[in-house]
């Protein structure tokens, strides 16, 4: 059942485009594929990128991903029967080039959307001038800023759930599992502000306590200094840390505690695009990890992540399967191929021919509810929130045995819902 907070009842356009996944229209005729194309030219999509800066590991796997998911895409005959062109631009994961960015996609580029976003603060630095813009901004960004309200209806976020979702699932687990007495590290700014707030509610709600919030600049390259702040009751370190430096932070957390010390619940992104082997690592055997999609390839996998494993080049452990030592951001960079599916379901119900469509782009996306696990859809079977433009999907945690991360509980998407904070559809365009 969906409570009353869930998505609204969607059109039965939006239903049968939902049902497609994005990929149903690949087994098409070639006339029914081509029959709705206005023209020749290339969809375009502005691809913001984090191709320098803190998210830079983030930005080359979300690349890699996208150019897979575009590379399918073309390969069923593109979206209303024509091609899909990346415009990609590094915005340096800097809130003021973001907006520069999204400006130039608009007036220089000629783009349709804006796609891709990840770090929070450029989401909220660059999102107002979307909307100035007039230009549908998907963003893969998890922070909670979308369903917030404090973006626009220019701004959706439907390929990746969002942290308040994420917390709310995991804090049940961790105190029955893990312990009550919980103190939290965090990067110090609007990703990391969602996981102190939500996360302290969400314990609070289980009967446990957050003793401690240690906030830690995200360009921050040593972290000991930190580790005293951590009381000595502490039963659970929660931890969740961004950026370059994320090797450099697991290694002193380990070596700030000699193999003792709390339960440890991280957040994967502390080690996103890091080898859960490398030296000085030994420590976080029998820890646990939440992630949005398993690095690791567990027993009984499906056929359609199999799929996107090799469409997007990543071994059983991970990796690239050209570069070993090159760890993806696996947890994450899902979010970048499910959202180009969203968005060419969305284009294809509202017949989508050119930015005069852009309002209706958007309220096709908005008519989408249930979407099924699918080759467009990897991760698993989601739920769309049209009034509040955000999805809501499975979590995992993982626990690391033998050096592997092993799947130890999943949610059900209904563990992640919570009561709408917005309605963006009765936002004027």
């Amino acid at each position: 059942m969906i409570p009353k907070s869930g998505p609204k009842a969607t059109t039965r356009r939006g239903a049968l485009t939902t049902l497609a996944g994005g990929v149903a229209a690949a087994g098409l005729p070639l006339w029914a594929r081509y029959s709705h194309a206005q023209t020749a030219a290339p969809i375009k999509i502005g691809f913001q990128v984090h191709r320098t800066g803190i998210g830079a590991a983030y930005g080359r796997w979300y690349d890699r991903t996208t150019q897979a998911a575009v590379k399918l895409i073309n390969e069923g005959g593109g979206i209303n029967g024509r091609m899909v062109e990346i415009i990609a631009e590094d915005d340096g994961t800097d809130p003021k080039r973001g907006a520069e960015v999204v400006e130039k996609f608009t007036n220089q580029h000629g783009c349709d959307i804006g796609f891709g976003t990840l770090f929070s603060h450029v989401v909220i630095g660059s999102a107002p001038r979307a909307g100035e813009l007039k230009l549908p901004y998907f963003v893969v960004s998890e922070g909670h800023h979308v369903a917030s309200g404090k973006l626009n209806r220019y701004t959706l976020q439907p390929g990746i759930t969002d942290v308040k979702s994420q917390v709310q699932a995991m804090a049940p687990y961790v105190a029955s599992t893990l312990g009550k007495k919980v103190t939290m590290i965090f990067p110090d700014f609007a990703f990391g502000h969602d996981h102190r707030d939500f996360f302290t509610a969400a314990m609070q709600a289980q009967g446990g306590e957050v003793l401690e919030q240690i906030a830690i600049p995200p360009a921050e390259t040593s972290f000991t200094k930190y580790f005293p702040k951590i009381p000595r009751e502490t039963e659970v370190l929660y931890h969740v840390m961004v950026g370059p430096a994320v090797l450099t932070f697991v290694k002193e957390l380990g070596e700030f505690f000699g193999g003792q010390g709390p339960a440890l619940f991280g957040f994967i992104d502390s080690l996103e695009a890091v080898a859960i082997d490398s030296p000085g690592l030994e420590f976080l055997e029998n820890s646990y990890f939440w992630e949005g999609m398993c690095r690791n390839a567990q027993p009984g996998q499906s056929a359609h992540e199999t799929a996107y494993r090799a469409a997007v080049g990543v071994n059983e452990q991970g990796a690239s399967l050209s570069d070993p030592k090159d760890v993806a951001t696996y947890a994450h960079m899902f979010g970048c191929w499910e959202t180009l599916h969203v968005v060419k379901a969305g284009m294809e119900a509202s017949g989508y021919a050119g930015p005069q469509d852009r309002a209706k782009l958007i309220e096709a996306v908005e008519a989408m509810t249930d979407i099924p696990e699918s080759l467009a859809h990897p991760q698993g079977a989601k739920l769309f929130n049209g009034r509040t433009h955000q999805v809501f999907g499975h979590q995992n945690i993982s626990q690391v045995r033998g050096g592997q991360l092993v799947r130890v509980h999943t949610t059900s998407i209904e563990d992640t819902l919570y009561p709408d904070e917005v309605d963006y559809t009765t936002q004027a365009f």
